[in-house]
């Protein structure tokens, strides 16, 4: 693990490794696997948060360490679409000064979400979300109650013992996060969303005993939950990863509902205003993060894909 994270904050360099090769310079044997494992890596397509693109790493990292041939230690970690790091040295000066980057450095946003499905989650139907396609962009307008893994640790544990839950979940959606305490005059602070594979293991129960309706994460859903989703008509939606602050705008008010002693893992009910989401499985089971990178395998073309 302490090599993988050393490994981790080295620069990226593969196109350092690409140019010498090119030059026909001879390549160490890391320097081989590490640009082996990048090429086949973006080949499967996955990209960017795993939606499909032609860039899933940025750089692949190997480090090994002398020691006896029968245990030599390998650390192999990718630097990911969101690598981000900054390096400056403390020489006792005075407090290191960072240049922000420049906008102009960055490409043009030309996302805009404004042209999304407005929903009110106050009167939300299970017809209405029965309707909604893999990839719609929806605004969420409404109340919203939030949870993540120690909230329903404590749920499925009351729903195995018999007792009822302090919140009612019938027709509502949960949003997989842990709230930021607010400062000055926010009505929370970040409030971006946690990995909602981790909640996998609860999200049949959670369907099927507590009328929960949709479920509000980031990354995406393993089989076990993408099943569950299918078999109860319910869907997951997807929020931005890695703008916590943004996202946070999007909320209005903010309280605790219940198992306040978890802190900022209790359940919180949020009235959010055009929270952007996409519709990332549907309920018909159908999941972007098994569609859009099979796409981008195809137009890739290195690995053999058989069509249907």
């Amino acid at each position: 693990m302490v090599m993988a994270k050393e490994s981790l904050m080295a620069p990226v360099d593969i196109h350092l490794v690409k140019e010498k090769a090119a030059r026909g310079e001879t390549l160490t044997r890391v320097e081989e696997l590490r640009l082996e494992l990048l090429e086949k890596v973006n080949a499967l397509g996955i990209g960017a948060q795993g939606l499909g693109g032609l860039t899933t790493v940025l750089d692949v990292k190997i480090m090994d360490y002398p020691t006896h041939a029968a245990s030599l230690p390998v650390a192999m970690i990718p630097n990911c679409a969101a690598t981000r790091h900054v390096e400056f040295h403390l020489d006792g000066t005075g407090p290191a000064k960072l240049e922000a980057p420049k906008l102009e450095d960055w490409p043009d946003i030309t996302y805009n979400p404004s042209n999304g499905k407005r929903v009110n989650l106050d009167t939300i139907t299970p017809e209405e979300v029965q309707s909604w396609q893999p990839g719609d962009v929806l605004l969420l307008n409404g109340k919203i109650l939030t949870g993540r893994d120690a909230a329903h640790k404590r749920m499925v544990d009351m729903l195995n013992k018999g007792e009822k839950l302090p919140v009612d979940f019938t027709n509502r959606f949960i949003y997989y996060v842990g709230p930021v305490d607010p400062v000055r005059d926010e009505v929370v602070g970040p409030a971006g969303p946690t990995t909602a594979t981790r909640m996998d293991k609860f999200t049949r129960q959670m369907l099927e005993q507590t009328g929960l309706l949709g479920m509000i994460g980031k990354a995406e859903r393993g089989p076990t939950a993408i099943d569950a989703i299918k078999d109860n008509k319910a869907v997951y939606l997807m929020a931005v990863g890695g703008s916590a602050y943004l996202v946070s705008k999007a909320i209005k008010t903010s309280k605790v509902v219940a198992f306040d002693d978890l802190g900022m893992e209790a359940i919180y009910e949020f009235e959010v205003k055009d929270m952007p989401v996409t519709v990332a499985v549907d309920s018909q089971g159908t999941s972007v993060h098994n569609t859009g990178p099979a796409e981008w395998r195809v137009k890739i073309g290195k690995i053999p894909v058989a069509q249907a």
